[in-house]
């Protein structure tokens, strides 16, 4: 049995979508657990570029099985396009899978979600907007719409009918107009016909793979400190991207799990609002802004970019269990003379012994910093651990050692090409 469980270390966009197509070309299967169409994983693959928010990055290879979890919450139109775009480029779907638990973000949950931050101004959490947290409440209160609902479709049509009710005495304390629920009817039904061949019962089919002792991957969307649970709430996504999302995600049980790496840049990222006390607000932050371009591949926000933050590598492993970490943009440090790392957090004089939950605490921290040479040279070349510059290997060595940590992936680029195994995973 080998399981895999891929984790974002950080706020998210730490590289997850290259560093899942990087290991599934090992696997037999691939599963998305969590999140939904606000995740975009970017995979660059002989010059080509894919960006994918929904279809796991596993796609890529017709021999591998993709799943999305019942974890997920689907936006069948996304799915539909990225489908499409992946056989106009020759990409064979038939292997793709989604699960009849996953929910389904409807029309209402899109309008919910801008005005539900509209309203917040100046405390607004910096959501996509694109219906995820709306979804979520949806599943939590019990009546949210199932992919398993459009397998019949006057269920469908008569829970859609109740729901709309509802959103319409919510969407008039907005001011908005009633839900045109036959609109929205006839929009799923123009869909119904090409998503239904892709709906499955996954659990049992995932599980069967992990049984017989096959290579399964399991692919975590944001990052861990966007966690509902473990991250700087409230400025957090609306589901768990830890490692324990992944069992509850896709229904595989946590004794099947048997390692859990987490993927970290070689500094620090974040989008949105939210304390991030190594924060580069100078010509530095924008110079690693543009060298890594730090732009979401969701929203094309500009990320907020700082040094590596080792408090917040430190309480990934602990909350996920980490057993490895794969580093990743190391090349967009390459001409810098002068590295810093975080390694500490000092707060009213002395030093935190743990990452704050209290957001107040947080944005007071003070980074205490440890200062290494850069090592001033390409690194998008290297294949081995050995070809990378001393500095560079101190540096990755520095890291190990504060987080506990061995980092098994190196990844020195955008390509497939470009990533170095430290260790095998698979």
């Amino acid at each position: 049995m080998t399981t895999v469980v891929v984790v974002g270390a950080q706020w998210g966009d730490e590289g997850k979508g290259k560093i899942v197509d990087f290991l599934a070309s090992q696997a037999d299967m691939v599963v998305r657990c969590q999140g939904g169409s606000n995740a975009g994983h970017t995979v660059v693959q002989g010059g080509n570029t894919y960006k994918l928010h929904l279809i796991p990055s596993g796609i890529l290879y017709p021999g591998v099985c993709c799943i999305i979890g019942n974890g997920v919450v689907v936006d069948i139109p996304v799915i539909l396009e990225e489908l499409d775009g992946l056989q106009a480029r020759g990409i064979n779907t038939s292997n793709l899978y989604i699960s009849d638990r996953a929910q389904i973000i409807m029309p209402y949950h899109y309008l919910l979600d801008g005005l539900q931050e509209d309203i917040k101004a100046d405390r607004k959490i910096g959501t996509t907007k694109r219906g995820i947290g709306p979804a979520y409440v949806d599943k939590v209160a019990r009546c949210g719409l199932r992919m398993a609902d459009l397998l019949n479709w006057d269920t469908f049509v008569d829970k859609l009918r109740y729901n709309a009710k509802e959103k319409t005495h919510l969407l008039a304390c907005y001011g908005q107009e009633p839900v045109d629920v036959d609109a929205v009817i006839e929009i799923f039904r123009a869909y119904k016909d090409r998503i239904v061949p892709y709906i499955a019962d996954t659990p049992p089919m995932i599980n069967k793979v992990v049984d017989a002792g096959k290579k399964v991957l399991f692919e975590g969307a944001q990052g861990t400190l966007l966690d509902i649970d473990h991250g700087t709430y409230p400025f957090v996504t609306s589901s768990n991207p830890t490692s324990g999302g992944a069992c509850t995600g896709s229904g595989v049980g946590p004794t099947k799990i048997k390692r859990v790496i987490g993927i970290t840049k070689a500094y620090t990222t974040r989008v949105g609002e939210g304390p991030f006390p190594s924060e580069l607000l100078d010509e530095q932050g924008e110079y690693i802004r543009q060298k890594g371009f730090e732009f979401g591949t969701t929203t094309g926000r500009p990320r907020r970019c700082g040094w590596l933050d080792m408090m917040v590598v430190r309480y990934s492993v602990l909350v996920n269990g980490l057993t490895d970490l794969a580093i990743t943009k190391l090349d967009v440090l390459d001409s810098l003379p002068e590295l810093k790392i975080c390694h500490a957090y000092r707060y009213n004089g002395e030093e935190l012994p743990n990452f704050p939950a209290d957001l107040d605490i947080l944005a007071k921290c003070e980074p205490v910093y440890e200062t290494m040479p850069g090592w001033m040279s390409d690194t998008t070349a290297c294949r081995k651990i050995q070809d990378l510059p001393e500095a560079a290997r101190k540096y990755l060595a520095r890291i190990e050692e504060l987080s506990g940590t061995p980092i098994s992936i190196v990844a020195t680029g955008p390509d497939r090409e470009q990533t170095i195994t430290v260790n095998e995973l698979f």
